[in-house]
């Protein structure tokens, strides 16, 4: 296991930093990102477990970002991939700039989407690799005040639903789609969503629990997990429940108080 590599995006808090702790722990080399210089602070403690651990600060939400992040590998192979990388945008549509909206949008959806097809491209070429995609219970819900988050998370989560179909020959290719709930992160100061009942909330799950979850699932060979009861139960729900109450209800918790 010591001469594996593992890549892992958003990896400088929360969930990412979770996993990179994880696959730290089991003796994966690593190549960790973030779009921030924290991430350089966080490959130090990953480094700790003994591991060769390479940190990339670059902006995911662009072609040539993801491509400065492959570079990093220099020619070793990729054998396991944490597409988590994501960033949220609170508040009402029509008062967002557009580099705000659009950021998220790349980052969630273009940048993460060409970086899944140029790894599972040799993964399946080799029949070997595994991905674990970060998605959201979030893309079941029409998300009032968090409206492009929500739907860049109902892509991926479809994304990687058809993905898996399309290589379903590729029986060494592992590719499992994670999908919390609100976690305890800095995804509600980032997106500014601090001032809502979602925001303050106290009983968010714990981004240590939501990793272990989706790396179990994906050394079982999972094609998702949904990461805690309750967020099944509300997945199971939306396929139920009327689309418009759906928004209603997420309006309750993401608007802003006041």
């Amino acid at each position: 296991m010591a001469n594996k590599l593992a890549i892992v995006t958003g990896a400088s808090t929360g969930i990412g930093f979770e996993l990179a702790t994880i696959a730290a722990k089991q003796g994966y080399d690593l190549i960790v990102v973030a779009n921030e210089a924290l991430i350089q602070s966080a490959a130090a403690d990953f480094s700790t477990f003994g591991t060769q651990v390479e940190s990339v600060e670059t902006d995911l939400s662009t072609i040539d970002g993801v491509d400065r992040m492959l570079a990093a590998a220099n020619g070793r192979r990729v054998d396991l991939l944490v597409a988590n990388a994501g960033t949220g945008t609170g508040g009402a549509f029509l008062e967002q700039d557009v580099p705000s909206w659009r950021h998220a949008v790349d980052t969630n959806v273009t940048g993460t989407v060409y970086l899944i097809q140029k790894v599972l491209a040799e993964m399946v070429a080799r029949d070997d690799g595994k991905i674990l995609v970060t998605g959201s219970i979030a893309g079941y819900i029409p998300g009032s005040f968090n409206a492009i988050y929500n739907a860049t998370k109902a892509f991926i989560d479809n994304f990687t639903e058809a993905l898996r179909n399309e290589i379903q020959e590729s029986k060494g290719v592992t590719l499992t789609t994670l999908m919390p709930g609100p976690t305890d992160t800095e995804f509600f100061a980032r997106a500014g969503m601090l001032d809502t009942p979602v925001g303050k909330d106290e009983h968010k799950a714990d981004p240590a629990k939501v990793a272990q979850d989706g790396w179990d699932a994906l050394m079982a060979g999972k094609g998702h997990i949904v990461s805690g009861l309750m967020n099944k139960v509300q997945v199971l729900g939306a396929g139920v429940v009327p689309q418009s109450v759906l928004a209603e209800r997420h309006r309750k918790m993401a608007e802003p108080e006041g």
